[in-house]
């Protein structure tokens, strides 16, 4: 079970003595006319209360009491009320009183009362944390709240000097995952590496993308998935070449590889798994060659995956491998080294090789430190997903190999001792893909 109030008071305890913390929900957004996208809470949000409804705000304040001469620390909610009314059109809200038990803060009010609160809650504070410049609006009503509290200063009453960004501490914590957060990103690894079995068992000559997609959608909602961590990729022939297609609205002809960028996401946690196939069953020469090259890096680079090691290394690790490759087969001339170092795999590996991993997809978390690269610590999650992908235009290259798009991805949780794959329950040698899409042909 996830500890919502750990996750405050770690922050709290990151936050400097005498500062308040505003942190906002996420709002609804407007798909079309008076018709929104399913509501999904802020991940900062979310980390620190639990709470799923919008037009929310979480308060944290760390400060000096005078009477008690000790340092306290409170967290307050500013929540929609229960109103009947609204309640039948729109559904069940917590509201202000049953929110002390449920989300165990200290106080909570309407949303309504924050404006007129915040001046007398930054009274005396010199700092306050936000997340600025992510908002103009809400960037103004702190602002405004600051003017307010300078308003009452022949009371004797201080206003915050100093407007600091919550995200590098917020984030930082974000980055270390505990075993509850663990214990749900594998799940939902679990969970998305069946439906990607599923998609490689059924796909067949003749399908469209978009039927894929929606047999991974299927599987993982019927699993327990609500949402998909993110927009799913389904590429098939040259469309995997492009590495962010999402229109997946395209017939998968018999020859195609097809590349499905696809996970789900679970308690807010997500999953981001690639998986690279034949339509019918069979690779061909040039498909196995470059899918057995990425398969290879993607393994030295799992294997750069361990505490010390920064998070550079498994880039490193799988460059190296590429480019070795791809000399030996003729689409690169030249010394291994120097073409690494004139970066001449590019033209077909031209993204990193992974990134951090959690609440979302591409997760919060500097991946340098004074200019030097992060060292990989035990509780981090990173995608490791090295790829090739040959343009259909690429002159360069036999046109044997053009419209060849490949890659291979996983979720790896650093350990003490090394890693651990949470999505190691989708195959990936050529022997186990073929078994796989070579079902039902």
């Amino acid at each position: 079970m996830l500890n919502f109030v750990a996750h405050r008071q770690s922050l709290l305890h990151a936050m400097e003595d005498n500062s308040i913390a505003v942190i906002p929900s996420a709002k609804l957004q407007v798909r079309n006319r008076d018709a929104e996208f399913p509501f999904r809470q802020s991940s900062d949000f979310f980390y620190l209360t639990g709470f799923t409804e919008d037009n929310a705000c979480l308060v944290l304040i760390k400060k000096y009491d005078q009477k008690s001469k000790s340092l306290q620390q409170q967290s307050y909610l500013f929540c929609q009320t229960k109103v009947k009314e609204m309640e039948i059109w729109t559904g069940y809200r917590l509201g202000p009183d049953a929110a002390i038990e449920h989300l165990s803060v200290e106080q909570a009010f309407a949303i309504e009362e924050l404006d007129k609160q915040l001046p007398d809650l930054m009274s005396d504070c010199d700092s306050v944390y936000a997340l600025w410049g992510d908002d103009k609006v809400w960037d103004a009503s702190l602002i405004d709240a600051i003017e307010k509290v300078k308003l009452k200063a022949r009371t004797g009453v201080s206003a915050p000097t100093a407007m600091l960004a919550v995200e590098p501490l917020l984030h930082d914590l974000r980055l270390i995952k505990s075993d509850d957060e663990i214990a749900i990103m594998k799940r939902a690894a679990d969970l998305s590496a069946e439906a990607h079995v599923v998609a490689m068992e059924t796909v067949k000559p003749g399908m469209y993308e978009y039927q894929l997609e929606g047999l991974i959608r299927n599987h993982c909602a019927q699993g327990g998935a609500r949402f998909d961590a993110y927009s799913s990729i389904v590429g098939s022939g040259q469309n995997a070449c492009v590495l962010h297609y999402t229109a997946n609205d395209q017939v998968i002809k018999d020859g195609d590889l097809i590349l499905i960028d696809a996970g789900c996401e679970i308690n807010h946690y997500a999953s981001d798994i690639t998986r690279t196939f034949p339509a019918n069953g069979q690779f061909s020469a040039e498909q196995k060659a470059l899918y057995q090259l990425v398969l290879d890096a993607q393994l030295a680079a799992i294997d750069a995956v361990k505490p010390g090691n920064h998070f550079n290394h498994p880039h490193e690790a799988a460059v190296k491998v590429l480019t070795k490759g791809l000399v030996e087969l003729g689409l690169l001339n030249g010394d291994v080294d120097e073409l690494i170092e004139k970066e001449a795999y590019k033209p077909f590996y031209m993204h990193k090789t992974g990134h951090w991993l959690g609440l979302d997809v591409h997760d919060v978390g500097s991946y340098k430190i004074k200019g030097q690269w992060r060292a990989l610590k035990p509780g981090m999650v990173l995608t490791v997903e090295p790829g090739l992908y040959v343009s259909p235009d690429e002159t360069s290259v036999d046109e044997k190999w053009r419209g060849i798009g490949i890659r291979i991805e996983d979720d790896v949780l650093v350990t003490d001792t090394g890693h651990q794959v949470l999505s190691e329950n989708v195959p990936k040698s050529v022997a186990d893909v073929e078994a796989l899409t070579s079902t039902n042909k």
